[in-house]
């Protein structure tokens, strides 16, 4: 049997103070003690272990809200990552680094087809910088780079499915771990018939979920009748669609037209990604909100969240 530890050795072996550990505990969920008959907290040396690596990560910057829960495997390749850039940067740097150096780390995992390595940079950046930071300035330029790079064959198509590949999961992990409340508004995120660049759809689901929305990523190229029926099936309150290529398809504006139609009237379409602009017209005739970048999709949530009604009163 494992040994046991009251909480004041856990605080001598961790060199966190006991009221540091309960309160890590009681407000962030960090470790779940096991406790005796009388109510005396007992730790486990894994309990010991996790609380080790939470006080290296959050001495190295990282803040406790956004990573007490992580698994134990991603909190040591956090707290690596984090002494390994110490090191480089030297002791007493301050600050975080910038996004674009994040970016550069990133490209040289997906250039080594380093898939671990990959996904601890992202990590390392959402901790560094938050959420939107790392959509808006780490994630969307990195999918950018390497569409460059493959296009100008400094890149594979192998390498561009790997940074597909890992990005798609660590979205979705990020998209998943948001804790909403269970009465809270619904999004449902796609990309319209004929688009097919998923991204900008699930950077949405991410940052919906980062300001208290549910959300539900239904993937990419969904016709409007599927759309229409997932988000009355849900009772969605919102549909937000990524406009990314074809920038000129003649079907599009149709399909927005008929998503209109058959959404109950009271559900918002939000309208974004960099081939909106071709489209304006039919936005506006159908009543779509467009935004330019996740600042203004995450101002357009919060005003329709405040003009909602709450559930049940709708």
């Amino acid at each position: 049997m494992d040994a046991l530890y009251p909480i004041r050795v856990v605080a001598a072996k961790t060199g966190l103070s006991a009221h540091l550990i309960r309160m890590w505990e009681r407000r962030y969920g960090a470790v779940e003690p096991s406790r005796t008959n009388t109510r005396r907290r007992l730790y486990s040396e894994s309990d010991v272990r996790r609380l080790t690596l939470l006080r290296r990560a959050t001495q190295a910057g990282a803040a406790i809200g956004q990573i007490a829960t992580l698994p134990e495997d991603d909190l040591e390749s956090l707290v690596a990552s984090y002494e390994q850039l110490g090191a480089v940067r030297g002791a007493g740097a301050p600050g975080p680094p910038a996004p674009g150096y994040f970016v550069r780390l990133a490209l040289e995992a997906v250039a080594d087809l380093d898939a671990r390595r990959l996904e601890s940079v992202l990590l390392q950046a959402s901790v560094a910088l938050g959420r939107i930071v790392l959509l808006q300035e780490v994630v969307m330029p990195l999918l950018d780079r390497v569409g460059t790079e493959w296009s100008g064959g400094r890149l594979k198509i192998a390498h561009e499915h790997l940074a597909s590949s890992t990005l798609r999961s660590f979205l979705g992990h990020l998209a998943e771990t948001a804790a909403a409340e269970q009465d809270a508004p619904l999004l449902l995120t796609t990309t319209p018939a004929g688009q097919v660049h998923e991204f900008g759809a699930l950077v949405s689901t991410v940052a919906a979920a980062s300001v208290g929305w549910r959300t539900a990523f239904l993937g990419p190229n969904l016709p409007a009748e599927d759309i229409a029926g997932a988000a009355r099936q849900t009772s969605a309150r919102a549909v937000a669609l990524s406009i990314i290529y074809p920038p000129d398809d003649a079907r599009l504006a149709d399909e927005l037209r008929t998503l209109r139609r058959l959404l109950d009237p009271a559900v918002r379409i939000i309208v974004g990604g960099r081939s909106k602009d071709g489209y304006r017209r039919t936005l506006a005739e159908i009543g779509a909100l467009a935004v330019d970048n996740l600042p203004g999709l995450i101002e357009g949530l919060d005003s329709l969240r405040a003009a909602s009604p709450s559930d049940g009163e709708r």
